[in-house]
């Protein structure tokens, strides 16, 4: 038995979800697949797989053996790249995620930029406002806003961002700039539709409360709000990056900064692996390198901790 071509085909049997796919990606036929199976759970003396007509799932057992295995592999890539002519650049292919917004506006350029430094790796970038599962949906980089539950990534910390409020010059003008939180009580604020609600979340003298929020205006993404806000509707809350471009612009200011909530962590987070492949390993030093010039260019939108 090949032990190698019997890990790279039971990692393609968990990450397609079926042996019929997994032999499709690695141009073998389904008996074939199913006896390299065999042969490995024989070898190993255990079952890797729960099998039923219908679905495949992993077994405890299974689920251990999955992340070593692609330990070794990423450590025999390794090896092979050490003595590669080409050791200098890194090619094949690399899969990337980030939030929507944040991945347009930041992530999305500086993924432009290492390609055209780096033509033979080949990225695809998955934006998503959502938690995407880096294992069970193969992606080599995810770029996350927020604390990371998940023992089983590293996340490396590149800078903090704010939860701000903010609101038009036009705006304040006409009503005057509010010295506490709940003078929003009585002012037009920029809501988002549930489950984010009609209520915002401030933090005073080391303690976090809510303020219900009322306005003539709901949106279900942070993009139009924000235009509305510059616009002169009223207020609005958002995470820094969000409305960066217009306070950099003076069409929003920032106001309230006394009771901002606490700061969130943005990272860069990957796999947990004693090894990874070069390209993978440049693109993480990348973008934190990219990422952490956001801490100058959006000063104080942007800062480290």
């Amino acid at each position: 038995m090949d032990k190698l071509r019997a890990m790279q085909a039971f990692i393609h049997i968990a990450e397609e979800g079926s042996l019929t796919a997994a032999a499709r990606v690695m141009a073998s036929s389904l008996p074939a697949m199913v006896r390299t199976l065999a042969a490995l759970e024989t070898h190993l003396g255990v079952r890797l797989f729960n099998r039923s007509t219908r679905r495949i799932s992993l077994t405890d057992e299974g689920r251990r053996y999955l992340d070593q295995c692609r330990q070794v592999l990423a450590s025999v890539q390794e090896a092979e790249e050490s003595i590669s002519p080409q050791v200098g650049e890194p090619r094949g292919p690399l899969v990337i995620t980030a939030p929507v917004l944040f991945g347009q506006m930041y992530v999305a350029p500086a993924v432009t930029r290492f390609v055209q430094r780096h033509p033979e790796v080949r990225c695809s970038l998955m934006l998503y406002d959502r938690v995407v599962n880096l294992l069970e949906e193969g992606v080599d980089v995810g770029i996350r806003i927020g604390a990371l539950d998940d023992s089983t990534l590293v996340a490396q910390t590149v800078f903090h961002i704010r939860r701000v409020v903010v609101v038009s010059p036009a705006y304040l003008k006409r009503h005057g700039k509010p010295k506490h939180p709940r003078d929003l009580l009585q002012a037009n604020c920029i809501r988002f539709a549930p489950p984010s609600g009609p209520w915002w979340t401030f933090h005073e003298k080391g303690k976090s409360f809510t303020v219900p929020v009322s306005g003539n205006l709901e949106f279900n993404n942070a993009a139009p709000a924000v235009e509305a806000c510059a616009e002169g509707m009223g207020y609005g809350m958002f995470i820094s990056y969000q409305a960066a471009p217009y306070i950099a612009s003076k069409k929003l200011v920032v106001v309230l900064e006394e009771f901002e909530p606490p700061r969130r962590p943005v990272s860069v987070v990957y796999p947990h692996a004693r090894l990874l492949p070069a390209r993978t390993r440049m693109f993480i030093d990348w973008m934190k390198d990219e990422l952490g010039q956001l801490t100058h260019t959006n000063a104080p939108l942007a800062r480290r901790q």
